[in-house]
């Protein structure tokens, strides 16, 4: 059985390590989209929202139940993509680390 110190060493480890793919993950950007492009969310892979292109065509009293639609779709799209890249690279930064079995870190 390991000793308590070393068991605490790894443990502060594995925080260090969350911490640091966190600080990460809000500097990796994604793009969602919708009505093919009409509308573009910007968005950090941690879900922060980055920036907003809505094309010019959209920009009458006509169309605003259908960018309102767009808009909702693009945020969606960005953030099942910011939730994609964040779960590939959380996975990626613990497949190296030695963890009990049954070991679930909080995503």
């Amino acid at each position: 059985m390991k000793d308590l110190n070393e068991i605490l060493g790894m443990a502060n480890r594995v925080q260090e390590e969350l911490q640091r793919a966190q600080e990460n993950l809000d500097k990796i950007e994604v793009e969602g989209a919708a009505g093919g492009g009409l509308v573009k969310v910007r968005a950090s892979a941690k879900g922060r929202i980055v920036g907003v292109s809505i094309d010019e065509s959209l920009l009458s009293p006509s169309e605003k139940q259908m960018l309102e639609d767009l808009v909702t779709a693009a945020f969606n799209d960005a953030r099942k993509k910011a939730d994609e890249v964040s779960s590939s690279e959380m996975a990626k930064m613990t497949s190296g680390l030695s963890l009990p079995p049954g070991f679930k870190l909080p995503f």
